[in-house]
């Protein structure tokens, strides 16, 4: 019976341990549309910032989700092309972390903006994460495909989650946006504890 413990946990730690390790990008295999697509879903700071921004568009009405669905998406493409063509663009893990805080603060206290001031949030948002997504993929070899990948995935996602905020009537629902929301806050709140401790 030991001896059995002993293959499975060894199987275990077998299955458990890389090939390649790949910091900025990931290799689905499937080419380098869904490699991007899969490094936005693969990068916390990027998709609860996104989560947050499409939470607090909902929140604000249909016309901030149309504005924040036009800005967003094209600032990340502009941030994104600009990284990609740049040198020497510091990662700067705190102000990725921060940005996507502040957006979760704003849905936790059901803060509401104006239309513009929503897509003026999330553009600056996409423009930020677009930059250091775009110097990630620079350091990392990749190109255009990969872009439009993480681009198109932050479209889609940014439209489903705003849609369903939006067509929510009952009260309660609002209150379960707004806890989503300071969830987005104390995940960030420990990403700068590990940040400060440097285990990112």
């Amino acid at each position: 019976m030991r001896f059995l413990r002993h293959v499975f946990c060894g199987f275990v730690l077998l299955l458990l341990a890389p090939a390649t390790a790949q910091a900025h990008l990931v290799n689905t295999g499937m080419g380098p549309f869904y490699d991007g697509a899969m490094h936005l879903a693969l990068s916390p700071d990027d998709w609860l910032g996104l989560l947050a921004a499409a939470l607090l568009a909902g929140l604000c009405g249909a016309q901030a989700g149309r504005w924040t669905l036009a800005a967003l998406p094209v600032a990340w493409l502009v941030g994104a092309l600009i990284g990609l063509l740049s040198l020497g663009i510091p990662e700067l893990p705190g102000l990725s972390i921060l940005s996507f805080v502040v957006l979760g603060l704003l849905v936790a206290l059901d803060v509401n903006l104006p239309a513009w001031g929503v897509a003026t949030l999330g553009g600056l948002f996409g423009l930020l994460h677009g930059l250091f997504n775009g110097a990630a993929l620079r350091a990392a070899d990749a190109g255009m495909l990969n872009v439009l990948g993480i681009v198109t995935t932050v479209f889609v996602l940014l439209l489903l989650v705003t849609a369903a905020v939006v067509s929510l009537r009952p009260v309660w629902t609002r209150v379960a946006v707004r806890v989503a929301g300071s969830w987005v806050v104390a995940v960030g709140m420990l990403m700068i504890g590990w940040l400060f401790r440097g285990r990112i």
